[in-house]
């Protein structure tokens, strides 16, 4: 890819601007990088079209001028089913992650699974364990995505017990891993809960999660109230 298909490739990504989703963006997400305001499902395709034409070429073009234009990156990166090729561009990546929105469809848009579920989990781990807010969230996200299943349960939940930052989007991604798990295996996290030295922020947003959930019936979400902390 040469540095004029990569700017005719920009200039068509600015051409696809929606300011109504925009504004919706600016005020959803927080980031440093400007907003055009191109919807996912646009990107999607765009990324799919990027991979096809050029593979991992497109991702050494890739500055961090737009938010859609890391986002791109991002998705294109999900392609990559090779696991040395899919490592090597996360880590040129991960510096560019700032926000929750590429962090979440990136870690649910991964294919990596598909080939080598074993090594993704390791590397879901791996990003747990850097104790970087998006880093983290994101190895929490994919675990969230592809890993909610009863032999990954313990490991899941020690590599949440060892993170050591207390970061908004770090605990929230936790918050929303745990109700999930909770759904699917409520007598093994009701213990978690109950045991756990997580903040008092992280189980209580952990339960108001639960209680969200039409998977959950009344009897249970009143029960639940037992393990909520009180602020002190």
């Amino acid at each position: 890819m040469s540095d004029l298909e990569y700017q005719e490739w920009l200039n068509n990504l600015l051409k696809k601007q929606d300011l109504n989703y925009k504004a919706f963006t600016e005020k959803l997400t927080m980031t440093k990088s400007p907003i055009i305001g191109v919807r996912v499902p646009e990107l999607r395709k765009m990324a799919k079209e990027a991979y096809t034409k050029w593979n991992v070429q497109y991702l050494d073009k890739v500055g961090e001028r737009y938010f859609e234009e890391i986002m791109l990156a991002f998705l294109v990166l999900a392609k990559i089913r090779d696991e040395a090729l899919f490592k090597k561009y996360l880590r040129v990546l991960l510096p560019k992650l700032d926000n929750w929105e590429i962090c979440d469809i990136f870690a649910n848009s991964i294919e990596l699974p598909k080939v080598n579920k074993g090594s993704c989990f390791k590397l879901a781990k791996d990003l747990i364990a850097t104790n970087k807010e998006f880093s983290t969230r994101c190895g929490i996200v994919i675990c969230l995505n592809f890993y909610i299943e009863e032999e990954y349960l313990e490991e899941i939940l020690q590599a949440i017990d060892d993170i050591k930052i207390d970061t908004y989007y770090s605990n929230m991604g936790i918050a929303w891993l745990l109700s999930e798990m909770y759904i699917r295996y409520p007598e093994k996290l009701e213990k978690y809960l109950q045991e756990s030295s997580l903040n008092d922020f992280t189980i209580n947003k952990t339960i108001s999660k639960i209680k969200e959930s039409y998977r959950v019936d009344e009897k249970t979400k009143k029960y639940l109230d037992r393990y909520k902390r009180k602020r002190k």
